[in-house]
């Protein structure tokens, strides 16, 4: 997906998370995020660095073998939601 917006425009996810168009000085753009503490916002850089250091910690040695970190999570909630449903 791709938008467009302009500086004092925002977007909105889900139902708690608006990134706002703060600032546009040549080709940097500035963005405000307003979303629940208790999850995080990282630049995707800072995101791919968090991933891999836990990766290799997980696995032990070089490069991160399977999903990414994240993947694996969401697979496990998965499970756990329809282990929920099932027994619910």
């Amino acid at each position: 997906m791709v938008l467009s917006r302009k500086k004092n425009e925002s977007i909105v996810l889900g139902h708690d998370i608006t990134i706002t168009v703060v600032e546009i000085r040549g080709d940097k753009v500035r963005l405000g995020i307003e979303a629940p503490k208790e999850g995080p916002v990282h630049r995707r850089e800072v995101f791919d660095a968090i991933n891999a250091s836990l990766a290799k910690r997980l696995v032990g040695v070089g490069e991160p073998v399977g999903p990414t970190l994240a993947e694996a999570l969401a697979e496990v909630g998965a499970r756990e939601f329809e282990m929920d449903k099932s027994t619910g």
